[in-house]
Formats: structure tokens, sequence, C-alpha cells
């Protein structure tokens, strides 16, 4: 079952930045629209109630006189959208508004003796309908009080609202964004740090921060680093004194064993099978220190690079030659550079090893190739026919002293990819190994065509 990838912590923090000013802004609007909306018609509300009061004391002082009651129904300050009726008599202010136009609750809450007031609908417009009873002469008057302004200005408001909860969703998006890239700036300085070391650069630290928090955890990484590189040093240190202590009794004990099987003639047959295998390991743990002592001064920086431009078809041939491939095949791929800026010494000891690993290992070479490489480099592929390297090995053959499950029984040092893989990362290329088509295993060595800058 494939892992569920998680967002960034970067991302996490901004977006728990962007939800939470979010929930915030919109709780806020919501509370602040209510009570917007609640004070705006408690005031309508207050204000048509005295008015209606108003008007329906104005009516009950004229309702005596039939002439002068509708002389000042005319006159009442009814809203210009809105109108008044009177039951006893029938009187209204406006034609075609109304007793009818008042809801049914209303009106026969108000003629049972009450005042009351109810909102309503009227032709799509919301409007409060206000009702008086008069007891002293039992009539009552009824007013409506267009609420369209009312509504405009709480939709207005709920704009504004949600239009500042917006806003400030976005301004806290942004600062939760720029907040967490700077909190995790200096993790990113650790990981750069960390990848510094983890490609070689063992010198690189951490600056002290002001931070005290920060402070501590540079202290903390370039003690770590301090400690890394001296345990590192240390080995490297012990197996170059190795190698080089090793290098004289080995010398002396190559020689001693030369003399012996130059007169392997002079002994028995069961002695010259003891003496060709005392020879093959004495060799091969010469070679081994060989290697060693040249890992050693690639380690300690000691080897520099003698960079030239070199015809690269001629130098293979040369090198093939000289490791007994007179007939292997030198192919050039019609658009690969011929000409390649490397150290010759090490590009000898590149095709070198990848010649008698494919020796030990592969059967031998088949092929010799140099085919172009992706910005501006040329590759160097040495195939073989033999059982070729597993997936799962690709890498960890390149390491020291590391053995594919095709050698771990057969002839080598186990450093002879791994001075591969040094001496191109020396030159600013790349080592790796891939299947052959049709069988076998595919070693490319990728080089620069031009010196770097």
């Amino acid at each position: 079952m494939a892992t569920r990838r998680s967002l960034r912590l970067s991302t996490r923090v901004t977006l728990s930045f962007g939800i939470v000013a979010l929930l915030a802004g919109v709780s806020l609007t919501v509370l602040t629209y209510l009570i917007a909306r609640n004070s705006l018609i408690e005031q309508r509300s207050t204000a048509a109630q005295f008015q209606s009061f108003t008007n329906a004391r104005d009516i009950q002082l004229a309702y005596p006189d039939a002439t002068e009651l509708s002389d000042v129904m005319r006159r009442l300050p009814v809203e210009a959208d809105g109108f008044a009726a009177l039951t006893e008599p029938r009187l209204q202010t406006r034609l075609g508004f109304g007793l009818e136009q008042f809801p049914v609750q209303l009106r026969t809450a108000v003629t049972d003796g009450r005042s009351a007031q109810q909102r309503f609908d009227l032709a799509g417009d919301p409007y409060l309908g206000v009702g008086v009873h008069i007891a002293a002469f039992d009539t009552a008057y009824f007013e409506a009080f267009p609420l369209s302004d009312t509504e405009s200005t709480l939709r207005l408001v709920l704009t504004a609202l949600l239009v500042g909860a917006g806003v400030t969703t976005l301004f806290a998006t942004f600062y939760g964004w720029s907040s967490s890239r700077r909190l995790l700036r200096p993790l990113s300085r650790v990981a750069d740090a960390a990848g510094d070391i983890a490609s070689g650069a063992l010198g690189a630290r951490l600056e002290p921060a002001q931070d005290p928090d920060l402070d501590r955890l540079a202290g903390s990484f370039n003690e770590m680093a301090d400690a890394v590189q001296t345990r590192i040093e240390r080995e490297a240190r012990f197996a170059s004194d190795v190698s080089h202590e090793l290098r004289s009794p080995i010398t002396a004990l190559t020689a001693a064993v030369e003399v012996l099987d130059a007169r392997r003639d002079d002994l028995p047959e069961r002695t010259q099978q003891a003496l060709d295998v005392v020879v093959s390991q004495v060799r091969r743990f010469d070679d081994m220190v060989i290697d060693l002592l040249e890992l050693a001064r690639i380690d300690a920086g000691a080897t520099e690079v003698h960079g030239e431009i070199v015809d690269l078809p001629d130098l293979c041939e040369r090198v093939a030659h000289a490791f007994g491939a007179r007939e292997l095949p030198v192919e050039i791929h019609h658009r690969a550079s011929r000409d390649a800026w490397l150290d010759k010494l090490r590009f000898e000891r590149i095709l070198g090893n990848l010649l008698e690993n494919a020796e030990n290992h592969g059967g031998g070479a088949i092929r010799i190739a140099l085919e172009p490489g992706s910005r501006g480099t040329v590759l160097m592929v040495v195939e073989d026919g033999g059982p070729g390297v597993a997936a799962s090995e690709r890498q960890r053959i390149f390491e020291r002293f590391a053995r594919g499950s095709a050698a771990r029984h057969r002839i080598g040092t186990g450093l002879g990819l791994a001075l591969v893989a040094e001496h191109a990362h020396a030159v600013g290329g790349d080592a790796w190994v891939e299947d052959r088509p049709g069988g076998g295993a595919r070693f490319v060595v990728q080089f620069p065509v031009e010196a770097p800058r």
C-alpha cells in the first residue's frame, strides 16, 4: 500500500494561520451582522411605533369631525413608500393600499383591542406594519413602514464584513507563510550544512545565531559535525598509516615470492600448487595496498587534477591495448564529442579498472563506446556479457570493499569501482551501472567536455 505523502511543515503552518483567520473572520462577521441587524431593526421598530402612536393621537383628536378627520388623514406624515388606513370610518392615505394589505394576524390583534406590529412582504418589498387601537372610538389605525432602506443597509454591512474577513484571511495567510519561512530558515541552514557534510565538505559549520534557542541548535550541530569530522579523519589516517606500514613488508614478501616462483620447477607438485595460491594472494594483497594508498591520497586531498583536452577514441584504444584488449571495439556515436577535458592518468585508471572488473566478474568487456551526455558532457561506456548487476546493488558496488553477488567468490580487491567513482567525481563527472540490452552490465562514466569555470 502506497504511503500517503504529508504536506510540508511550512504549508501546514500557512494553512493553519489561514484556516484560523477564516474561522475567526466568519464568526466575527456572523456575530457583527446579527448585532447590527437586531440594532437596526429595533431602531426602525421603535421609530415606527413612535410615529404610529403620534399619528393615532392626531386622529383621535380630530375624530368627532368627519371633515377634519379626512383632512388629518391626508396630512399625516406617512413615509413616501408607506401607507396608512383607518377601520372606522374606512379611510386610507394611498389609493389601492388599504386595510386588505395588512396581515390578517395584525388586524385581528388590533381589532381585539391591542396595539401590535408585524413584518410582512407586499409585492416583493418588505414592510413593518404597526396597528394602534383607539379605544375611545372603538376604531384602529394601521400604518406600513417600508424596510427596503434597512435591508439595503444590512446588505452593505454584510458585504463589508465579508470583504473584511476575506482580506483578513489573506493577510493572516501571508503572515503565516512569512512566519513559517522565517522560523524554518534555521532548519534549512541545518539541512544545507548536513548536505554539504554528506557530499564531502567536512568543514561545513553553522554560524552562531542571536536567538538563544537557535544558538543552542547551531552549537549542538557544530559539535556533532566536529565529532564526525574527527572520527572520519582518524579512520582515514589509520587506513593511510596501515597502508604505508604494510607497503614495505608487502614489497619484501612480493620479491621473495617472485624468487620462489622463478624456481618453481625445482619444487614438488604439491608445493607448486601451494606456491600458486601464495603468489596470487600476495599479488592481490599488494594491489589492495596500492589501492588503499591511492584512496588515502584522494581523501587527504593530496591529489591534483591535471586537466587537458584529449582525444577520447585514441586514449580509449591505447588503454585497451595496455590491458590486453587489442580486439575490443571502440564505437563512437555521431553526436558524441571526440574531445573532452579530463586528467589522462585518472581516465586511464578509470577505464583500466572497468576493463579489469569486466574481465574478473563479467566474462570480459565486449564493447567500449563514446556517447553524447546531457549538459555538455560525454559518456564513456564499458559493456560486458556477464550476469549483470542487481538493481539493489548498483549504488553499493561503488562503495569501498563492496562486492556484488556475482563477485563474492572471485578475485579482486573490492576497491576498483570505488576508485572509478572517486576519480570521476574529481574531474566533475559521475559513474553508475545499468542493464545492457541483451544481458550483462553497462558501466557508464560521465565526463565534462569543457573545463569547469
